[in-house]
């Protein structure tokens, strides 16, 4: 843990000429950052098998009418034709999933007093007038929902909403144009449920950023944008 704080500190202060005070909010988007274009590459992997998962949809319909009245023949069939095809069900949760630690990092790094035996110095640092380490609760507690603080706040969750809408009508877009996918997955443990919620993922978003800590939140939006983005470059 305090090599990753001695990591952020440190990108802190490269960037401190450019944000002063606040470099480690900046240091935190940039570290996203780099994450991100880490598991670029797993990225455009799942957007190619989302591409041959929808490309295997007249195949799967093909098996649901053959397998109409056998459920688990159904699953194992479809199950096979990924296989055959060397499609993975569910690859396309593979980046989310690697995110996962450096998420926790920050969490940890910004939830606790002391670090490494000494005072957690980074919890002084500040996204213009909210500590990296406080949570919305403070904010709202000191100034309200329009105090310096609370304001902060404000602009992430509108941030957080503008994504969440645009992956909301992109996937809804996607259902309408390839409505054989709206049923898809039944066949496949899991991911039926999945391609139910799908739409409605990026709006829980704003529930995370308002419980965590400031670090933590700038992390989950800086990547919920990048993700926004991603996706739209990677479905042309």
């Amino acid at each position: 843990m305090s090599v990753f704080a001695r990591l952020v500190e440190q990108l802190a202060d490269l960037l401190t000429p450019l944000f002063h005070a606040s470099a480690a909010a900046a240091a935190i988007v940039l570290f996203t950052a780099l994450v991100r274009l880490l598991v670029h590459p797993l990225s455009r992997a799942a957007a190619r098998g989302r591409k041959a998962r929808a490309a295997l949809q007249p195949a799967v319909a093909e098996l649901r009418a053959k397998h109409a009245g056998d459920p688990q023949a159904l699953q194992r069939a479809v199950l096979d034709l990924h296989a055959e095809a060397k499609v993975p069900p569910l690859s396309g949760c593979l980046p989310s999933l690697l995110q996962l630690p450096a998420f926790f990092l920050l969490y940890q790094l910004f939830s606790g007093s002391a670090i490494g035996g000494g005072s957690n110095g980074l919890l002084d640092h500040r996204l213009l007038a909210a500590p990296l380490g406080g949570r919305w609760s403070d904010a709202l507690a000191d100034g309200g929902v329009f105090g310096p603080a609370g304001l902060v706040y404000l602009g992430l969750f509108a941030l957080v909403a503008a994504v969440a809408a645009v992956n909301y009508l992109r996937a809804r877009r996607t259902m309408a144009e390839q409505p054989a996918l709206a049923g898809a997955g039944e066949e496949v443990p899991g991911l039926g449920a999945l391609t139910r919620i799908a739409p409605f993922l990026s709006f829980f978003t704003l529930v995370t950023v308002a419980v965590v800590p400031l670090a933590a939140a700038l992390y989950i939006v800086t990547s919920s944008a990048w993700s926004a983005a991603e996706q739209a470059l990677l479905s042309r």
